[in-house]
C-alpha cells in the first residue's frame, strides 16, 4: 500500500471538515498515528503511537525500510502542535534518537517545519494533501517505454 498516498488522502478528509490548523494536526496524528485526544495523549506518543496508515511510498530521503513513515510524521507533526517545535525535536533527537541525517530525523523536520507552517497560517489546510504528496512522497514510477 502506498502510506504517502494514503496520508495526502486523509489529510485531505479531515481538511475538507474545516478544522483550524491545530485541530487539523491533532487529528491527523489521531486518525494517521493513533495518538488520542485529551491528557492521555502523551502517553500514546511516548510509545510512537499505532500505524494506522501501514505501508510505503515516500521519498527515498524519508524511506527507512518499515512501513511506519506516515505514523511518524503524522505523530510527530501532532506532538509539534502540542509541544512547540523546540521541544519536539529535543524528543525526536535526544529520546526518539532519531538523528537529523538519518530518514527518520529527515522525516522528522518535516513534520515539524509542516506544523510550523499549518499553525502560522502560511500552509492553508486545505493545501496540506498537496504539500504532503510534493514534499514527502516518491515520484510515481514511470511508464515502461514498448513493454
Amino acid at each position: 500500500m502506498d502510506a504517502c498516498a494514503e496520508l495526502s488522502a486523509l489529510a485531505g478528509r479531515i481538511g475538507a471538515d474545516g478544522p483550524t490548523g491545530r485541530e487539523f494536526l491533532v487529528r491527523l496524528g489521531t486518525e494517521g498515528a493513533g495518538i488520542r485526544r485529551g491528557p492521555l495523549w502523551m502517553l500514546d506518543a511516548a510509545v510512537a503511537g499505532r500505524n494506522r496508515l501501514p505501508g510505503r511510498g515516500f521519498a527515498a530521503a524519508f524511506d527507512d525500510g518499515t512501513s511506519g513513515q506516515a505514523r511518524h510524521f503524522a505523530g510527530t507533526a501532532a506532538a509539534a502542535a502540542r509541544l512547540g517545535a523546540s521541544l519536539t525535536r529535543f524528543v525526536s533527537v535526544h529520546l526518539r534518537r532519531d538523528p537529523h541525517d538519518s530518514p527518520d530525523g529527515r522525516l522528522g523536520e518535516q513534520a515539524i517545519a509542516f506544523a510550523a507552517l499549518v499553525l502560522s497560517g502560511d500552509l492553508p489546510v486545505a493545501d496540506t494533501p498537496a504539500w504532503i504528496t510534493a514534499t514527502l512522497c516518491a515520484p510515481p514510477p514511470s511508464p515502461s517505454h514498448g513493454r
